[in-house]
């Protein structure tokens, strides 16, 4: 009966488990012959082999060591060196970007998800950095502010602490010499931000909170209100980014000149269904023609007239300039709209930097996206529902 009722659990316990079948006969055996094993058993039972996998996950990343880093890089300089023979390009001369379009080539992906294509990058871009042992043979940490949980975070915050009281301390100094001025140079910080908590965390090699990213940053913004901040400019721009220029993604077409060595440009410009092109000539007297008629005939609505003639009085560039305009489509508001918008981008060539960048900044380079919305089923308009009547 015993040897029978082994049977069946063993049985069992292998259709429940991933183990292996000479752990399942010593459980039958433990079971026929002490009774204390049946709670071995269960426990066993409980605990499959994906259940630990997941375990094991869930126990923590994965510390990537010297290495393991060592043989990635190794492969990955094997598989780009066939990849560029297979591409037909010199492996010693073989860039990132080469690897991408190759890539790209050879296992093309219609995935929408730009991080869900195959990618083949440098083991120092995919696996995470590891911060170096922090303590020595005899287990004694390197760094007195290890203990604190955030020992990288909080040395930072040391060191810039320190650097706000040595200026504090060179003030007093110049104080006490009858030196001190407050009109001293101050940092730039124009066309720069702040690092945000993810940068920062990469500096660190340490996650960090909200709070204290904020901290950090308020205290390099105490150090910036001190009149001496100057003399820790570099220190202050490590942690600054610059800020892309947005003018700088508008594409400025260069100068044309016609047979007669007249500079010209050319716009176009959209507005609803409104579609308008302009040629835009320098050293003119100011006249505008619209289809080959006069603008002041062709728009008769006063409102319509300023919207053409915006971006000259913007520029103070009124009587500089002839220009001929070609639109098609839509009404007279939209036409007028579609002209000013091609009118302002045909004027980027004859500006500099500064200009275009004030042209940007008042919106004349950017489209209108307003349509006029459409009417809805079950309703009397867009927005307007039937009247209600209650019988």
């Amino acid at each position: 009966m015993a040897a029978s009722s082994g049977r069946m659990l063993k049985s069992f316990v292998q259709g429940c488990c991933g183990c292996s079948y000479v752990i399942l006969s010593s459980i039958a055996r433990n079971v026929i012959l002490q009774k204390p094993a049946v709670t071995v058993l269960a426990r066993l039972v409980c605990t499959s082999s994906t259940l630990q996998r997941k375990n094991i996950a869930a126990a923590g990343p994965e510390k990537y060591t010297q290495e393991f880093i060592k043989k990635q890089i190794e492969e990955f300089n094997i598989g780009k060196r066939h990849l560029a023979n297979m591409m037909g390009e010199d492996p010693e001369t073989f860039t990132q970007e080469g690897i991408d379009r190759a890539i790209a080539y050879l296992f093309p992906s219609g995935l929408f998800e730009k991080r869900a294509r195959p990618v083949m990058k440098h083991p120092d871009e995919i696996f995470p950095k590891q911060r170096a042992v922090q303590w020595g043979e005899d287990g004694r940490p390197f760094h007195f502010l290890f203990y604190t949980g955030k020992q990288s975070y909080y040395s930072l915050m040391h060191d810039t602490f320190g650097k706000f009281l040595d200026i504090q301390k060179y003030q007093d100094r110049m104080r006490a010499e009858s030196l001190f001025s407050q009109e001293t140079k101050q940092v730039n910080l124009i066309g720069s931000r702040w690092m945000i908590k993810e940068e920062l965390e990469e500096i660190l090699v340490q996650p960090i909170s909200d709070h204290d990213c904020l901290r950090f940053i308020q205290l390099l913004e105490r150090i910036l209100a001190l009149p001496y901040c100057s003399m820790e400019e570099e220190y202050i721009q490590r942690f600054r980014r610059a800020l892309e220029v947005q003018s700088k993604k508008q594409k400025i077409e260069p100068l044309q000149y016609d047979e007669n060595e007249v500079a010209f440009s050319t716009g176009e410009g959209r507005r609803k269904t409104a579609t308008a092109t302009t040629i835009v000539r320098d050293n003119g007297s100011g006249n505008i023609t619209v289809n080959g008629v006069d603008y002041l005939h062709y728009f008769p609505v006063l409102q319509d007239r300023e919207q053409l003639m915006f971006p000259f009085q913007f520029l103070d560039r009124l009587g500089k300039h002839d220009m001929e305009c070609k639109v098609t489509g839509g009404g007279r508001s939209a036409q007028a709209g579609a002209i000013r918008l091609a009118t302002a981008r045909a004027l980027l060539s004859f500006i500099t930097e500064n200009e275009v960048e004030s042209m940007r900044q008042a919106g004349l380079l950017t489209p209108d996206p307003r349509v006029k919305e459409r009417q809805k089923p079950g309703q009397e308009g867009a927005r307007r529902k039937f009247t209600w009547n209650k019988r």
